[in-house]
């Protein structure tokens, strides 16, 4: 598959990106904008304005339907937006100039072609310092690269091997096969989707923070590709089991009320993202007193993840391989290939790329054992439909209570230390508990029914997405960049609660990672999910 040729517009231009389109007719076109203020999506193409972000801050993809263009548009102030960028550039349109140039300049492949709109001598002049050399228009330039950088990575040879067939190993799947990629997916039962996503339902909904922090950054941005993405699947409900039906999160008390006032106040999130009911609306929503308001999330909602790993799986075609019913137990490295091996010794698959995806299982293996996962206990009741008011949408606050699908409402789930995989009165007399609290109902008993499961976490509750860490190679560590990893060794771990807008995003990022394509994250957000980062930390701390 040829390299798409990628193109960065320093302020989002209707024009400039059909003009790009125009002038590079027929090839893959990776385009990615820096939009200082709201962009009016009214003027531009239908297939763009049904996929157009909420104004809120952050890198948002989407993609052609013919798959020829990726459109990346970073919303946010426009100079850290730049330092935050995570690509190889081949042509730049230069709407300003930033103060940092050499900020730019490590952006671009050597030969990049720049095309700026304006240019004053001095602008003129630190872009030339930096490596640009201007035709006799001055505003047309060519980026020459200092001997020795941008060294053009080396394509990978396109067979991977994904151990776990979940949420996360069949987003990995998916997305590597979408880039011609053959993938063997290894998967010790019968079926895919037989432990943490074979629950009925899972649900969808931001999360919301003061400070707008990286969790919530990472959060948003997995949620709202995850949106993006379905729909280029089939659609929640129609290529998968699920609605997208919303979700009211109530407060949990007066003192959380108060600062999801503030949150709510600072003006971020806009009401199609996220709105905040005051107390008699969200009472009025959820036909029971909610005395300190609530969150609305209209683009929330629920689906059922064993269908959402069979969409993935089947979007594969015949690019999928897979060995279901084997235990995969070891991994050896061949001369220049993983040999997945079960406990026979014998030869389940072989393939330059391996992707550990099967959440704690992944420690089994020598190569992460050291990764710090632990299995966390969670266990969702299953009502029968009318044993409780019935409510549209998913409902939530210390638990979460979807609406009735086949007859079934999904209540749930407890964060439990114990290890016991069996479905437990007193887990299901919680879960009862904490619905009854949010409904304003008493406390009821129900027949034993439901399904327990065991999270992936890791110590900051978020992702490993990226190549695994090789602890056994000594030596110091400054940077991410500087510790020693697995040639080929990839994980896609640690999803705890959030697998099913984890799954896509994270998928999305390895794929990226392994093509050399321009990331789907902002550099720090893509960082703070690098498995290397806690032997980063523990050498840090040694040195």
């Amino acid at each position: 598959m040829r390299r798409a040729l990628v193109l960065l517009d320093t302020d989002f231009d209707g024009a400039r990106l059909r003009a790009a389109c125009a002038a590079h007719g027929g090839r893959r076109l990776h385009y990615i904008a820096l939009a200082p203020r709201p962009v009016d999506a009214s003027h531009l193409p239908e297939e763009w304005r049904m996929q157009w972000p909420p104004c809120v801050p952050g890198l948002h993809r989407m993609v052609s339907r013919d798959g020829l263009l990726t459109l990346d548009v970073l919303i946010g102030e426009p100079e850290a937006c730049l330092a935050q960028v995570a690509a190889r550039i081949d042509e730049v349109l230069l709407a300003w100039v930033p103060a940092a140039v050499p900020l730019l300049a490590r952006l671009l492949v050597d030969g990049a072609r720049l095309q700026a709109v304006h240019l004053d001598e001095a602008q003129r002049a630190a872009l030339q310092k930096n490596g640009f050399v201007f035709d006799e228009s001055r505003l047309r330039a060519v980026f020459y690269a200092r001997r020795g950088e941008h060294v053009a990575a080396v394509a990978p040879e396109r067979r991977a091997i994904v151990i776990g067939a979940g949420v996360a190993g069949a987003a990995a799947c998916e997305r590597l096969a979408a880039r011609g990629w053959k993938v063997t997916l290894v998967e010790r039962h019968a079926q895919p989707a037989s432990e943490a996503s074979g629950n009925l339902a899972g649900i969808f909904m931001p999360q919301l923070s003061k400070d707008d922090n990286i969790a919530t950054r990472l959060v948003r941005a997995a949620y709202l590709y995850s949106l993006r993405y379905w729909k280029d699947l089939g659609g929640i409900g129609a290529a998968f089991d699920g609605a997208q039906c919303g979700v009211l999160q109530l407060a949990r008390d007066g003192a959380h009320a108060q600062v999801q006032r503030q949150i709510a106040a600072s003006g971020l999130y806009p009401r199609q993202y996220a709105r905040w009911l005051d107390a008699p609306e969200a009472s009025a929503m959820l036909g029971a007193p909610a005395p300190d308001g609530a969150w609305w999330f209209e683009q929330g909602g629920w689906a059922r993840p064993s269908s959402v790993c069979a969409a993935m799986l089947d979007a594969c075609g015949a690019l999928l391989t897979r060995r279901f019913s084997s235990s995969a137990l070891r991994l050896e490295r061949g001369d220049e290939e993983w040999l997945v091996r079960d406990a026979d010794g014998g030869l389940i698959a072989a393939a330059p790329t391996v992707i550990l995806a099967a959440g704690t299982g992944a420690v089994d293996f020598a190569q992460a054992a050291d990764l710090p996962l632990d299995a966390v206990r969670g266990q969702v009741t299953h009502l029968a439909a009318g044993s409780l008011p019935s409510l549209p949408f998913v409902a939530c606050r210390e638990a979460y209570m979807t609406p009735a699908h086949e007859g079934v409402v999904c209540v749930g789930a407890t964060y439990d230390a114990e290890a016991d995989a069996t479905v437990r009165a007193a887990s299901q007399h919680e879960n009862i508990r904490k619905i009854a609290d949010i409904l304003d109902i008493p406390v009821f008993d129900a027949p034993l029914a439901g399904r327990t499961g065991f999270r992936c976490v890791a110590p900051d509750r978020l992702p490993l997405a990226g190549a695994l860490p090789d602890p056994g190679v000594p030596g110091r560590c400054e940077r991410l960049r500087d510790v020693p990893r697995w040639p080929g060794l990839f994980g896609l771990l640690g999803y705890a609660s959030r697998g099913l807008i984890w799954a896509p995003l994270a998928a999305e990022l390895l794929a990226c990672q392994l093509e050399g394509e321009p990331l789907p994250l902002e550099r720090q957000l893509a960082e703070a999910l690098d498995p290397a980062r806690f032997l980063l930390r523990e050498r840090r701390r040694a040195s």
